[in-house]
């Protein structure tokens, strides 16, 4: 039933990018660079070149007392320099006081704060997780301001081309450079790192894995249009790629204007990002009352995705029929999970407890 739901809406297929069909996975890793051009032309832009120097400045710690004395806390700013300017942000990091090696999430989060609304820290690290974040703001705002922070070393006064890096390819960018950091952490599981973010942050998450492979895995919660829903089949009180064009058009590259009102005709889909992060993973939330961010497409974005994992002899999502939109229940044995449980647009505990679920297995 399912899977005719998705054939219905013809979405394409990222094996398909090259021209003709890719059956193995070494004809799948030579169209791969094609789908991520495509991905970075047609959506969010090329993200800005890595810094040519990169310093790791710890400006507040805690070994004694964090979260009563189970785990450590350091406030960094990571100072990078970008051609041949100087650009800093700040990021926290917090890991469990006890030897071993800890898989590490890197939260891309709404505010700086430590715990935060949306990251339960003493949670995570009780769960024996560490988790790096930092605030997307620090990195550059939030709006058609391109003369501020990253943006504005990046651009310096030039115009934007129709390619260009859009603020969720900033925010990714910065997401990299957190990555920089755990590189230099021998606590840190290196091969178990994974980037997450809600709503427009978790669109950045997917993009940061699909651009950088170090990362072992995706969390996207409640992202939505132009991030882990498909832009085909969407009904009545779904968002749109026009509605988020109208408000949000600095998120993405000058060419994504081209699919306005075109969401049935794209030649790309989101699920492009799962295929460019195979076989690497990926995990989506998704909440019944979040109708915005089309809850029944994120489902079947999950469901075009496990293509490329058994192209890799993987599993992709794992699921029956009958848990199509069916809250509280955790569908995390493959490559691909998804976590749908009851409420309203929100990065809640019960998603970090699913995405930590997901990241044991």
């Amino acid at each position: 039933m399912i899977k005719e739901m998705l054939e219905k809406l013809n979405v394409p297929s990222a094996l398909d990018v090259g021209g003709k069909r890719a059956k193995t996975v070494e004809e799948w890793e030579n169209i791969r660079p094609l789908v991520l051009k495509m991905m970075l032309e047609s959506e969010y832009g090329y993200l800005p070149d890595a810094p040519e120097k990169i310093e790791f400045r710890v400006v507040e710690e805690d070994n004694d007392r964090y979260c009563a004395g189970k785990a450590s806390y350091l406030k960094l700013e990571i100072v990078c320099t970008l051609n041949g300017k100087e650009f800093s942000f700040p990021s926290t990091y917090v890991y469990p006081r006890k030897d071993g090696k800890f898989k590490t999430f890197v939260h891309i989060n709404f505010r700086p704060d430590v715990p935060d609304k949306y990251m339960p820290t003493e949670e995570i690290i009780d769960n024996g997780f560490a988790c790096a974040s930092f605030c997307y703001k620090d990195v550059t705002s939030d709006d058609g301001d391109f003369s501020n922070g990253l943006a504005g070393v990046v651009y310096n006064g030039k115009e934007r081309t129709a390619y260009s890096s859009g603020k969720i390819a900033m925010w990714a960018w910065a997401a990299m450079r957190v990555m920089d950091f755990l590189q230099t952490r021998d606590e840190v599981d290196k091969d178990n790192i994974c980037v997450c973010g809600h709503s427009r942050l978790g669109k950045t998450a997917l993009l940061t894995a699909a651009v950088d492979t170090r990362f072992a895995a995706a969390h996207s919660n409640c992202a939505g249009c132009s991030g882990d829903s498909l832009n085909r089949g969407k009904g009545k009180g779904n968002e749109t790629i026009g509605d988020i064009i109208d408000r949000f058009e600095f998120w993405f590259c000058e060419n994504y204007k081209n699919y306005h009102g075109k969401d049935n005709e794209t030649p790309f889909e989101q699920h492009f990002l799962s295929a460019l992060i195979a076989p690497r993973r990926v995990h989506i939330a998704s909440a019944a009352e979040d109708v915005w961010a089309g809850p029944n497409l994120e489902f079947l974005f999950c469901v075009a995705s496990s293509e490329v994992y058994e192209l890799y002899g993987k599993k992709g999502f794992v699921f029956e029929d009958g848990d199509y939109l069916k809250a509280g229940k955790y569908l995390n044995e493959g490559n691909v999970g998804f976590c749908y449980r009851n409420g309203r647009h929100y990065f809640c505990r019960d998603d970090w407890h699913g995405l930590m679920d997901f990241m044991r297995k």
